[in-house]
């Protein structure tokens, strides 16, 4: 029930092959396809916990830069480094999640809590001069054009929802009169949402700009981008990361009305999306999320970026050695969905058992791949993409459908960029995908590709003037193998569907060859 030829005889529809699953069923090589993606924080900044988390399956490291000085990211980045070089094994990738651009309250009356109670009225304002003295009567906030952009009957939410607001009226342009809509507490600085209202506020506030900065000096692989809300956000931060970050892989998190609105343009822009449930959540009705969640993913499964699950996964093992059976089947049906990573936060950055969550996390993940139709996909994929397609994405394709059709072991991967190596990925096959790649950064950030396995080829590249270019490939093959073997992957002797480029550099990809996995890929004459 796990190879190929399984899913080739009872997996040709979704339902022969839910219908045949077995809950005792166990993958006969433990190998997990989804990437794992933590956040680090008190709890787990440094070399050694890093590398713990590491053991039960963490493949990418968050830096979250709503909290903490630069002094301590820094601390991140060292350890992330750190635990790699005292734990040598796959490329470990590190992650800057911004701030964005946000709506906030201001400080109250010696920054106590004032309680305020449902039916009560009172001015929402951006008048300065209570941006220090909150009250009951006044509440400041700093977005400028508030008055500007909401109607009478919207709602205005207030420290993650616990506070609700009804606009009753537009009263100048620096006051709205509101009706609170529940028992609550006024507190300082509490985050405000505007659900169903398009806010004008810039892609970047100048932190987020220092911040990718810094993400830029520091060599960061990857920034979640907080708050996008259209195509054009994506452009400004690729402008603000400069030549020097032209590596760096933008996710945009999809976080209001807005950005599912105008979801197509952010897709084409960006370079992978992450479904960011917590404010999406008080944005848009709850029950909406679930929709909102099975579109964008299906959405980038179709184009073949990468997409993140994240926020409230794994939430009660913060302070339990246990989740709930509801949090296991939603990480489960994220990767049914389609999800190519998922991810952790309160979990293993403040939680008590980090490790604990992340093995979780890589048992739940792993089950729940066995779930998918593997075969069904394929076709579904491939009959839904829109043609013509490209050289590189036709081999990858016929890559995943002959490795289907021989029960390979693995695809291999022979790239420079990482593209071609998400081109098979976004095929879904059963076999792991062994990605070999000079280039250290995209060693690093390929973590975000579902069932990519990279590894970085440790010799430099040589001068194809005077080596030959088809013994190169042939010893990164082998390597590649070795490798996958060493990790327990791959077994000896396995089927192995290799792909590369016809000649070095990005875009070449157009070759397929077929090696078993043998040190001398099967070329000895003996």
């Amino acid at each position: 029930m796990a190879d190929s030829l399984d899913h080739l005889v009872s997996g040709k529809t979704r339902i022969e092959w839910t219908s045949g699953l077995q809950t005792e069923y166990r993958p006969k090589k433990n190998y997990r396809r989804t990437s794992i993606i933590c956040t680090i924080g008190p709890k787990t900044n440094s070399a050694e916990k890093i590398n713990i988390l590491r053991k039960a399956g963490l493949n990418v490291v968050r830096m979250n830069f709503s909290h903490g000085a630069y002094e301590y990211h820094q601390s991140v980045i060292d350890n992330a480094r750190e635990a790699e070089r005292l734990q040598p094994g796959r490329p470990l990738a590190i992650a800057l999640d911004t701030k964005g651009p946000e709506i906030r309250t201001g400080n109250t009356k010696g920054d106590e809590d004032i309680p305020i109670s449902e039916g009560a009225e009172m001015n929402i304002t951006t008048d300065e001069k209570y941006a220090t003295s909150c009250d009951d009567k006044n509440m400041f906030v700093d977005y400028k054009n508030i008055t500007k952009v909401i109607e009478k009957g919207r709602i205005v939410y207030v420290d993650d929802g616990v506070l609700s607001f009804e606009v009753l009226n537009v009263v100048d342009d620096k006051t709205l009169h509101v009706k609170c809509l529940n028992n609550g507490k006024i507190s300082s600085k509490k985050g405000v949402n505007l659900p169903k209202t398009d806010v004008d506020l810039p892609a970047l506030s100048e932190k987020d700009k220092n911040d990718l900065r810094f993400g830029v000096k520091n060599k960061v692989d990857m920034v979640f981008a907080s708050f996008i809300r259209r195509g054009s956000d994506i452009t400004a931060i690729r402008e603000v990361l400069g030549e020097n970050g032209k590596e760096i892989q933008i996710i945009a998190k999809i976080e209001n009305q807005q950005g599912v609105n105008n979801f197509d343009e952010i897709l084409e822009k960006t370079d992978g999306v992450m479904v960011a449930r917590g404010d999406l959540g008080i944005e848009i009705p709850p029950a909406q999320v679930f929709i909102a969640q099975k579109m964008m993913i299906a959405k980038c499964n179709r184009v073949g970026k990468p997409v993140i699950c994240a926020t409230q996964m794994l939430e009660s093992m913060t302070y339990n050695p246990r989740p709930t059976r509801a949090e296991v089947s939603d990480v489960g049906n994220a990767v049914l969905d389609g999800a190519d990573c998922v991810m952790l936060s309160g979990e293993t950055a403040k939680g008590n058992y980090p490790k604990e969550s992340v093995t979780m996390m890589h048992e739940t993940c792993a089950t729940a791949e066995v779930a998918i139709p593997y075969v069904n996909l394929f076709n579904e994929l491939r009959d839904t993409t829109p043609k013509p397609i490209s050289f590189s994405e036709t081999t990858a394709a016929s890559a995943v459908n002959a490795s289907l059709e021989l029960s390979a072991g693995a695809i291999l991967v022979l790239t420079t960029s990482g593209d071609s190596a998400r081109l098979v990925s976004k095929y879904r096959p059963v076999c792991p995908i062994i990605m070999v790649t000079r280039n250290p950064t995209a060693s690093r950030y390929s973590h975000l590709y579902r069932g990519v396995y990279p590894f970085l080829f440790p010799e430099e590249k040589p001068d194809f003037n005077k080596a030959d270019w088809q013994e190169d490939v042939d010893k990164r093959l082998a390597w590649g193998i070795e490798q996958s073997i060493q990790l327990g992957i791959l077994s000896k002797g396995d089927k192995v569907v290799c792909v590369q480029g016809w000649r070095g550099g990005k875009g070449h990809t157009n070759t397929i060859r077929i090696v078993p996995a043998l040190p001398d890929l099967g070329l000895s004459q003996e």
